[in-house]
Parts: C-alpha cells; structure tokens; sequence
C-alpha cells in the first residue's frame, strides 16, 4: 500500500477530464493536479520549449511528493515522452495519446476521425499510431489550435465555440466518419456540442477511461494503490484561478477539494 498521491499534469485544464476518471476508477487515491495554464496552449509551441516546460512541471509534481504522474497532454505526450521518461526514470510516467486502435475496432464503415492538436496531427507518434493500428481503414486526421484557448478561458458553451467546432467538425462531416477519436484532452469538455453538430451516428472517443485503467494496472503491479480514510485532491494551476475553479466546478461531480492554488514554475 502506498497513500502518496497520483500526480496529474496538463498544458491547462484539459487534463481535468482525467482526473475525473481517475477519480472516478480509484476513489481511495489522493491526487495532485498541476495545469500550466499561463503557457497554454502547448498545440502552436516548438518541441523543446514543450519538452523544458513538461520537465519543470514533472519537478513541481515530485516536489509534491507524488508516486506517479500522468501526463494528461495528448501533445507533450507525442512530443517528448521518451525523452521524459528516460530523463525521470524514478517515477512512472503515463502518457496520453489518440485512441486509435479503439477507435478502429468499433468503427463500423471503418473511417474514423482523428481532432487533436497540430503539434499531435503532425506527430512522428501519431503517424506510428496509425501505421499500427490503422491499415485498411479511411482515417481523416486534423489538428487545429483554435479550441484550447476559448477552454482555457472558459468559453465551452456558446455562440463563439459553436462557429469554431462547425469549422473545425466539417472535414469529418463531408468524409461521413462514424467515430471521432478526441486526441486532445481539452476536447472532451464540448462533446455535448459536438455531438450535436456531428450528430447521433457519430460515435465519440476520448482517452480518460482508458488511462484510469492504466494508472490502476501500474499501481497494482507496483504494489502501490493507496486506501486511504480522507482522500485528498490538491489542484495548482499557472494561470486564473478563478477561470480553474469555474471550470473544475462543472467537471468536478461534486468531489471535495482543497481549492485551486497558484503557483510559478521555477
């Protein structure tokens, strides 16, 4: 047994819709969840600049005194998780990535669609992903970095994010793809939405179920799952903690926390 908390870290407040699962999955686990909001969004940035920003992240993570992190970043994900992993090799990192082979396996006229981030659509581990799992099937990939920051400041409802998604949804409307696999962890907060616009032929995918999963079969093989009496959840973020807090109170399901704090990565 191990009581230390799971970290969670995201470019913003995307990775919430992790947390939330994996809050969900391991209700007796603390956790501490970092969104670097400031420097959102991560989409439009250079490789090294996201990589020098993941590690100073992971450092404030370890000063928490964390037992594994997930990085909750489709993006940093694709970009630098190897090296991460082999710079931090004390602590398990789980990434983030595109459900692609899921996405596959359910779809029924086999095309899918792929909306992430253009850093991910354009990703060496993206294309890997889909030369794995995606043969024979029509797969329409799209990056945009229009959406993350009407999230980040809390715009997931309304006229303006309406216009953006119907821009954004109409290649995979004109292709006729029954599943989109979200490759973008803010995305799952406009699912409602885009399921309007796509409407209910199209099947949508999101990565949060399928991590919870995986944080839980790393902690088990560690023989680290927590069981503790008072759970905690510690959430920082580097930008507005009022717009952190509104948004973390709509995703939150009623789950008690410490409140949202800010901090300065150094």
């Amino acid at each position: 047994m191990n009581n230390r908390p799971i970290g969670v870290l995201d470019s913003g407040v995307g990775g919430l819709t992790v947390w939330k699962e994996i809050t969900r999955l391991l209700p007796l686990e603390s956790t501490v969840y970092l969104g670097d909001s400031l420097n959102a969004p991560y989409g439009d940035k250079s490789s090294d600049e996201i990589y020098q920003l993941a590690r100073l992240l992971i450092h404030f993570l370890l000063a928490q005194n964390v037992k594994l992190i997930v990085i909750a970043c489709n993006t940093i994900t694709t970009v630098c998780l190897d090296r991460l992993r082999n710079e931090f090799k004390d602590i398990p990192l789980i990434g983030t990535v595109p459900v692609v082979k899921k996405a596959v396996e359910i779809s029924k006229k086999k095309k899918i669609g792929i909306l992430s981030t253009n850093n991910t659509a354009n990703s060496y581990y993206q294309k890997h992903l889909l030369d794995q799992f995606a043969s024979g099937v029509t797969v329409v990939n799209r990056g945009t970095n229009k959406i993350v920051p009407l999230v980040e400041k809390g715009e997931i409802d309304g006229a303006t994010i309406e216009k953006v998604l119907r821009q954004v949804l109409l290649p995979f409307q004109e292709s006729r793809v029954d599943t989109l696999a979200l490759g973008c962890t803010h995305f799952p907060f406009l699912a409602k939405q885009m399921k309007k616009i796509l409407g209910p032929d199209v099947t949508l995918l999101d990565s949060g179920e399928a991590i919870a999963r995986q944080v839980e079969r790393v902690l088990e093989h560690n023989q680290a799952l927590g069981k503790r009496e008072k759970v905690v959840h510690t959430l920082f973020t580097t930008g507005n903690t009022k717009v952190f807090e509104e948004i973390v109170g709509k995703i939150a399901d009623g789950k008690k926390h410490t409140g949202v704090s800010s901090v300065v990565l150094q």
